[in-house]
């Protein structure tokens, strides 16, 4: 069986130790905050986290850019000479140029080295709920399965990754144009919060609103009580905007829910520049989305 490398971004948001288990490389997509590139590496090198939502919270904006074709090619260039194939699973192509950058420097160096395997999957996944699936798939790896096994893995699982998350201001939805002014106005005001998902086509979508943020966030425990399948035989993850003690309240309400392992990353700075401080998202193995 020839070897592999299961190959990511970072939009991920994996933790570090995470991804050098498995040996995942993570390409870094960049954030740009008052004319200065950072990249988004998962090891934090390129820009501090904290710093990052201490700007937004200054109401500092962010830009963002995705991975571009040519860090692709290195990247792969380099496994591909070392003789191991390749299983890109990238950021969903409804949110980002990443993946479509990822797979036509796949389909690039395809005629360059024919003895070797490259595949690439739209995970239409985004922060740990990407990060969720490269783990399983990673632990599929590890079990030995074939790299076009571990292919076809992802693609069955990967309308089973649930997205379901909440935010703390409106504004930074409205930036973004997921609502509109008038929305993120009054919603304020009332102290309304929506709990979204990611859809089957990899989108970010409202699906309704709570009344404060407590709610919002019992009514993420409440999906996966109503979604998700062997709860406490399942890692949930967890990413966050710098609000760790919204995630300490999410993680009891889902311990309640017989959830015996979490794992807790924050939101990186390519997502949270459009989610904002205080996003709270989890992301678990469900019927469907």
């Amino acid at each position: 069986m020839s070897d592999y490398i299961i190959m990511t971004d970072s939009s991920c948001d994996l933790p570090a130790k995470v991804a050098e288990k498995f040996e995942i490389p993570a390409l870094p997509l960049s954030t740009q905050i008052e004319g200065k590139t950072y990249r988004n590496y998962i090891d934090g090198s390129g820009v501090d986290i904290r710093w990052f939502y201490a700007q937004l919270r200054e109401k500092i904006p962010a830009t963002t850019s995705a991975v571009n074709m040519q860090d692709f090619v290195a990247e792969m260039e380099k496994i591909l000479k070392s003789g191991r194939d390749i299983l890109y699973l990238g950021f969903s192509s409804a949110l980002s140029s990443t993946y479509e950058a990822g797979a036509m420097a796949a389909a690039e160096l395809a005629p360059k080295y024919p003895e070797r395997k490259i595949y690439a999957v739209d995970t239409l996944c985004a922060s740990l709920g990407q990060g969720l699936l490269v783990y399983l798939t990673a632990q599929e790896r590890a079990r030995g399965c074939t790299i076009e096994e571990a292919r076809d893995f992802a693609e069955r699982t990967k309308l089973h990754i649930c997205h379901w998350f909440t935010v703390d201001d409106l504004f930074h939805l409205k930036r973004g144009g997921r609502v509109s002014a008038a929305v993120a106005v009054v919603g304020s005001m009332l102290g309304i919060k929506p709990v979204m998902h990611v859809d089957n086509q990899g989108r970010l979508i409202p699906v309704e609103k709570a009344r404060g943020r407590r709610r919002s966030i019992e009514r993420l425990a409440e999906k996966a009580e109503e979604l998700g399948t062997d709860l406490a035989g399942q890692t949930v993850f967890i990413s966050h905007g710098d609000c760790i003690d919204d995630v300490r309240y999410l993680e009891e309400r889902l311990h309640a829910l017989g959830v015996k392992e979490t794992l807790v990353n924050y939101v990186g700075p390519v997502i949270g520049a459009h989610s904002g401080p205080g996003t709270l998202a989890m992301f678990f193995v469900g019927r469907e989305r």
